[in-house]
């Protein structure tokens, strides 16, 4: 069986004490963005899982699209990714 070396860590704590693994990612075949797969993408970055760079090209992310995921989470809470609300908390 071969291991696929990865660069980065295979594991980071989150702030309320959960792991978070690359096992929790979407699929790099997803085209249907739900907001928790969003946030996952999202958080992944945020605590240094995945680089920005490895995302947007894992899963074909522009980094306007990952910028505003970044920024609604920041502004807004994990509430903002959905797709129902973003007129909500759009300005």
């Amino acid at each position: 069986m071969y291991i696929r070396r990865i660069k980065g860590p295979y594991v980071v704590t989150l702030p309320d004490g959960t792991q978070m693994t690359r096992a929790d990612l979407p699929s790099p075949t997803t085209r249907r963005w739900v907001a928790s797969r969003k946030a996952a993408v999202v958080r992944a970055v945020e605590f240094g899982l995945v680089s920005a760079t490895e995302a947007m090209e894992t899963w074909s992310l522009s980094e306007e699209e990952l910028t505003a995921w970044k920024e609604a989470v920041a502004t807004h809470g994990e509430a903002a990714l959905r797709a129902t609300a973003i007129q909500r908390y759009r300005q």
